[in-house]
C-alpha cells in the first residue's frame, strides 16, 4: 500500500529501476479429488484456450492425482494422438515454446488425453463415454467424475439427458457434478426450463453453473474487504453512501463471436451474469459463514429486493448503445455493423448502462449504476463506492478548498488492487486541501501471480466448493430483472444506431443518466 516513500525506498528503488522485471511465483494451491473429466464440445475455442491450459498448470502444480484423465467428446473426427496435438497448439508455439507449461508435464499430462467422435445429441455417444470410463477405471483412473458443456447453451439439455440415460448421473461408485457454461437460458421462461431439465436428472449439489469472473482474485476479494475490516463495514450503506457505479469495459470489439452476440447484446451477454454477480457481492448482507449456501443466499436476497423495471422506468433508467467506427490505441477500427457477420441494419445494444435501486433497509435511495460497453476507451472493471460529501463549512472559504467526497475503488482487471480517495492539507502557510491516493496494488503487495479463473473455478468443482458458483434461485432471479428491460426495448423506439465512437467513453445519454442525478461516471 502506497501513500509516501521514505529515502531508503527511494535508494532501493533507484537500484532496481532498470532491472528486468521477474516473473512472479503461482500461490500454494491445495490438492483437487481424483476424478476423470469429460468434456463436451472439446474440439473448441473454450477447450483449447482456456480449459486445457488450465488443467495442465494445475497437473504442473501437483493439484491432481495421479491418474486424472480428460476424455473429449465431439463431432469433429480425431484420434486420440490427433486430439493431444490440437490442444497441445493452445499451450505451445508454433516453435515448441510456453510461458506457463514445461514440455515434462506437458508429455505426463497429455499420456491421460482421449476422443470420443460422436453426435452430443446421440443416445450412442454416451454409451460409448460410459464404456470408456468403465476402462479407464479398470485401469486405475477415477470413479469420481466430472462433466463439463463446453458447448452452446442450447445442447445442454441433450447432454444432461444423455447422462441420465445411461447412469452417469449417478453416484453409487463416485460423485458426479456437471458444469454449464453461461449464459443459463436468454430469459426467465428459456431459464426456468433449462434448470427444470436438468434437476430432472442431476441434484442441485452436483449442478456447478460457472461464471468466470467470480473467479477473479479481486471478485473474492470484495467480501473481505467489507466483512473483514472495521474500518469499512459500518460505512457500508445508506447512511454514508452516495451512490456506487459498477463498471465492465473493454477496447475489444465481438471478434469472432457475431452469431452469438447478434443474439445476446450487452444487457444479456454480461450484465445478466457478470455485473449482477458484482453488484450482490457489492450490496449483500453478512453471511453467517464463509460456504456455498450461506454466501449465495444473501446474493440471492440482493437480486430478490431489486424490483423489476416498468416499461416507463426502463425507458428513465437505461441507456443502450452500438459503436462505430473509431480509433483504439491510435489505429482505426470499423464500427459494429462492420463487423464481419454482422447485420449492416444490425441495432444491437454493445453498450448498457442502468440505473438500479436495491430496496431494503441498507440500501434504500442509493442509485447503483451498471455500465458495460465494447469498444470503449480501455478496458477496465471496476467498482467505485462514493461517499457522501462532508459539511463543509470548516473549508468553505474558497472554490478551490472544497473537498472532494471520499472514493473507494474495487479495480477487478487490469490492475488488480483497490483505490481510497480522501482530503488532505496542501504543504504550505495558507489552509488549502487536496485528494490524495492510497494505493494497495495486489502484485506488489503480495508479490504472487493472481490465480486465473479457470484454475480457481476447475480446482472448486474438483473439491466440492459450490461458493463461487451461481444457484438455480440465484439464475432465476437476475432474469426477472433483465427480461422485462428486453421486453420493454422491444417496444420502445431504437436509439440511432451507431451512437458513439469507437475508443470513446461511451453514449453521451449515458452521461446524463447520471447527471439529472447530480452525480457523474468515473473517467475511463
Amino acid at each position: 500500500m502506497t501513500i509516501a516513500a521514505n529515502n531508503e525506498v527511494d535508494r532501493q528503488m533507484s537500484v532496481i529501476v532498470d532491472a528486468e522485471p521477474q516473473p512472479l511465483p503461482a500461490p500454494p494451491l491445495p490438492r483437487a479429488e481424483p476424478c476423470v473429466i469429460v468434456i463436451f464440445g472439446a474440439s473448441g475455442d473454450l477447450t483449447r484456450r482456456m480449459l486445457v491450459p488450465a488443467l495442465a498448470k494445475l497437473w504442473q502444480a501437483e493439484s491432481l492425482h495421479p491418474g486424472f484423465a480428460i476424455v473429449g467428446v465431439d463431432l469433429k473426427k480425431m484420434t486420440d494422438e490427433e486430439f493431444r496435438e490440437h490442444l497441445r497448439s493452445g499451450i505451445f508455439t508454433s516453435d515448441g515454446k510456453s510461458d506457463d507449461i514445461t514440455p515434462d508435464t506437458w508429455s505426463s499430462f497429455a499420456a491421460g488425453l482421449y476422443y470420443i467422435q460422436g453426435e452430443l445429441e446421440n443416445e450412442a455417444t454416451y454409451a460409448s463415454i460410459d464404456e470408456r470410463l468403465q476402462r479407464l477405471a479398470a485401469d486405475g483412473s477415477s470413479a469420481n467424475h466430472l462433466f463439463y458443456c463446453s458447448t452452446p447453451p442450447t445442447l445442454a439439455p441433450a447432454i444432461v439427458q444423455g447422462l441420465g440415460a445411461v447412469g452417469l448421473a449417478g453416484e453409487a461408485k463416485g460423485w458426479s457434478r456437471i458444469v454449464i457454461e453461461k449464459p443459463f437460458g436468454r430469459d426467465l421462461d428459456s431459464a426456468v426450463k433449462l434448470n427444470a431439465e436438468i434437476a430432472s436428472v442431476f441434484d442441485e449439489h452436483q449442478v456447478y453453473r460457472i461464471d468466470h469472473y467470480l473467479g477473479k482474485e479481486t471478485v473474492q476479494n470484495i467480501l473481505v474487504f467489507r466483512f473483514g475490516n472495521s474500518m469499512f463495514e459500518p460505512i457500508w450503506n445508506r447512511n454514508h453512501i452516495d451512490y456506487v457505479e459498477i463498471t465492465a469495459a473493454e477496447s475489444l470489439g465481438i471478434g469472432s463471436r457475431a452469431g452469438y452476440y447478434e443474439q445476446a447484446g450487452a444487457l444479456r451477454d454480461m450484465v445478466a451474469n457478470h455485473l449482477s454477480q458484482l453488484v450482490s457481492l457489492t450490496a449483500m448482507e453478512p453471511p453467517v459463514a464463509f460456504d456455498a449456501d450461506s454466501v449465495r443466499e444473501q446474493k440471492v436476497q440482493v437480486l430478490r429486493s431489486i424490483h423489476p423495471m416498468s416499461p416507463d422506468e426502463v425507458a428513465q433508467r437505461t441507456v443502450r448503445g452500438q459503436y462505430g467506427p473509431g480509433t483504439i490505441d491510435g489505429a482505426p477500427v470499423p464500427g459494429y455493423r462492420q463487423e464481419s457477420g454482422v447485420d449492416k441494419d444490425s441495432a444491437t445494444e454493445t453498450y448498457v448502462a442502468l440505473e438500479v435501486y436495491i430496496n431494503n433497509w441498507r440500501w434504500a435511495d442509493v442509485p447503483f449504476y451498471v455500465r458495460s460497453g465494447k469498444r470503449l476507451k480501455q478496458r477496465l472493471t471496476e467498482i467505485a463506492i462514493h461517499l457522501k460529501r462532508t459539511p463543509q463549512a470548516l473549508f468553505s472559504r474558497t472554490p478551490e478548498d472544497r473537498i472532494e467526497p471520499n472514493v473507494i475503488v474495487l479495480r477487478i482487471q487490469p490492475d488488480e488492487g483497490i483505490t481510497v480517495t480522501f482530503g488532505a492539507k496542501r504543504p504550505g502557510a495558507e489552509m488549502h486541501t487536496g485528494t490524495v491516493y492510497m494505493d494497495f496494488s495486489y502484485r506488489e503487495c503480495f508479490k504472487f501471480q493472481s490465480l486465473p479463473a479457470y484454475e480457481t473455478l476447475l480446482l472448486d468443482v474438483m473439491r466440492g466448493d459450490a461458493t463461487l458458483f451461481t444457484r438455480r434461485d440465484e439464475v432465476e432471479a437476475q432474469w426477472r430483472l433483465i427480461t422485462p428491460i428486453e421486453q420493454a426495448w422491444a417496444g420502445l423506439q431504437k436509439p440511432a444506431s451507431p451512437n458513439y465512437p469507437a475508443g470513446s467513453e461511451g453514449p453521451d445519454e449515458a452521461n446524463m443518466l447520471l447527471e439529472k442525478n447530480g452525480h457523474h461516471w468515473r473517467p475511463l
